[in-house]
């Protein structure tokens, strides 16, 4: 018998949003069809995203989108994770170029910078005018923000940040990189304008993953920065923590966006594809790739969405991000490769974004903490063992 169930919304979750977030979403799935979609995989294959992406990202309004004033839209924390879901279906690259413009260079600013520094940077950077990174990870240190290298020392008024960071997105398209950095006082955070003198980038080539995206390397020489430059409110590790946590959030929804357009692609394809006369659709074994992937992108939104609530409550602790991080990649990634396995060899194809979605993911389930730092963070929770120690 015909099924009264909507495929791509399996458990009616649409019936549980919001008239205001329902809009946000579709707002923003509309753009990604009508923007994103048609051009994307020839980003990805020329390893590029356009810079004009910005402006128009903050005409639609996600820049900062969750931030309250200084020209940010002031939404809710699920309204933001169902943006995060939408972008992240056109790609992860995208969904990326929005975290970190939003949750950790205007979430840095916006949380521990000063009055100045919010009116200078924030209003442009929510319109997409200005473009910002944020600097942690380093060469040499990962998954241990705490042994960073770059350090920064007081000469009179001035400071003078010296070390590089690496793998950072939108790092040589920034007008602005939030740098993280050792002082004799603790960790400290910067705004290092681009063109500052001794501050250079170098772009990261060859990546086969989240393509559609700008990574770089930043390097800094004796970099002179006045005493404004540095965030005040942030005076140890905390500061730049406090900033992943809040983009390991829009991961978790993201995640879910991805493997949702993995199994759109499944669905579609095996209901056309006809072979021994009939379509895939109708052999056992594709229904249960099919269920299975169905099964993972459900639980994947509901978990994001339960999450999204307890952010808007108030009650939201990072322990439960590192869940919905652990969980959702790694369940959006089963969900691709059984896509790529069910469109056969169209799979390995940019024709069509299963594998696109699949080698992103290989990105995504590495930085804002691997999967195996996130287990070691639930193992913590779950027995009061801290085994980074």
């Amino acid at each position: 018998m015909p099924t009264a169930v909507n495929p791509l919304d399996f458990l009616a979750i649409d019936s549980v949003l919001s008239d205001e977030e329902r809009d946000i979403r579709d707002t923003v799935r509309a753009f990604v069809r009508d923007r994103i979609l048609p051009g994307v995989g020839d980003w990805f294959d020329e390893g590029r995203v356009p810079r004009e992406l910005f402006s128009e990202l903050g005409k639609l309004g996600v820049l900062g989108m969750h931030l309250e004033g200084y020209g940010c839209a002031g939404t809710s924390a699920t309204a933001y994770g169902l943006a995060c879901l939408e972008l992240e279906a056109g790609d992860s690259g995208i969904r990326s170029l929005v975290s970190v413009q939003g949750s950790l260079a205007m979430f840095a600013i916006h949380h521990w910078g000063s009055e100045e520094q919010k009116q200078e940077w924030l209003p442009r950077m929510a319109a997409g005018d200005a473009i910002g990174c944020f600097g942690l990870t380093e060469p040499d240190s990962g998954s241990d923000p705490g042994s960073m290298r770059t350090y920064a020392r007081r000469d009179g008024d001035d400071w003078v940040l010296r070390g590089a960071k690496m793998w950072i997105t939108n790092g040589s398209l920034a007008d602005v990189a939030v740098v993280w950095a050792g002082t004799d006082e603790g960790i400290r955070g910067f705004l290092v304008p681009k063109g500052t003198n001794g501050f250079t980038t170098r772009d990261i080539r060859k990546k086969i993953s989240l393509r559609a995206s700008t990574t770089s390397e930043l390097i800094f020489d004796e970099v002179r920065l006045p005493a404004s430059a540095m965030l005040p409110g942030a005076t140890s590790l905390r500061g730049p923590l406090t900033c992943l946590s809040e983009a390991r959030f829009g991961i978790v929804w993201g995640a879910a966006g991805a493997a949702r357009a993995c199994l759109e692609a499944a669905i579609d394809y095996s209901t056309t594809r006809v072979q021994f006369g009939k379509p895939i659709a109708s052999f056992q074994i594709q229904q249960q790739k099919l269920a299975t992937m169905a099964l993972e992108v459900n639980r994947a939104t509901l978990l994001a969405l339960h999450l999204g609530r307890l952010k808007d409550a108030g009650k939201l602790v990072p322990e439960q991000v590192s869940m919905g991080k652990l969980g959702n990649v790694n369940a959006a990634l089963d969900v691709a490769r059984s896509a790529r396995q069910v469109l056969g060899a169209n799979g390995i194809t940019l024709e069509y974004p299963v594998m696109r979605h699949l080698t992103n993911l290989e990105t995504v389930v590495t930085y804002e903490g691997t999967a195996d730092v996130h287990a070691l963070v639930l193992g913590g929770a779950l027995t009061g063992i801290d085994a980074f120690r």
